[in-house]
């Protein structure tokens, strides 16, 4: 079986970056404010980007998609434990629910998040290094929209008119 060229860890700081760094470019632009979640993101590729590139190890990177879902999980759990649906604060202007549904939700993707970080830990340490990339490609991001697509039942259920 020929070998398939491997993606230069340079690279593939840029395309992980990319879309955060864009997304953090619109945002302030539209709101003049810098969301926490996408700095978190960008400051976490950064540093395991970074690690890869200097020490030549594509360990660092594989173990960034974990630290990252399993921070948005315990972070989402956290707010719940405040008594705070974060995913309300984050998503009020899209979504408009009752306290007992942000409360639903929030946790639901904080289990989803949590389950994500087990399950990339589970794959990267089980397969190749191509295998995994094609699992976070094609395996995470119709996993996420799937999730998502699921929660329609309980944003209609909880839906609340918008507050004036």
């Amino acid at each position: 079986m020929p070998e398939r060229p491997q993606l230069n860890p340079l690279l593939k700081l840029v395309l992980d970056l990319g879309p955060v760094l864009a997304a953090l470019l619109v945002s302030y632009a539209v709101t003049r404010r810098l969301p926490i979640m996408p700095v978190v993101t960008a400051i976490i590729v950064v540093v395991f980007g970074g690690l890869t590139l200097i020490l030549h190890d594509a360990t660092f990177i594989k173990v960034k998609p974990t630290i990252i879902y399993a921070l948005f999980g315990a972070v989402l759990i956290g707010g719940l434990f405040f008594n705070k649906p974060l995913l309300g604060v984050v998503f009020d202007s899209l979504f408009h629910l009752s306290d007992e549904g942000w409360r639903k939700l929030t946790l639901r993707w904080a289990i989803f998040f949590l389950a994500l970080a087990v399950l990339n830990e589970i794959v990267w340490r089980n397969v190749s290094t191509d295998t995994w990339v094609t699992f976070k490609v094609f395996g995470v991001v119709p996993l996420t929209l799937l999730f998502g697509a699921l929660q329609a039942p309980l944003l209609k259920r909880y839906a609340a008119e918008p507050a004036e």
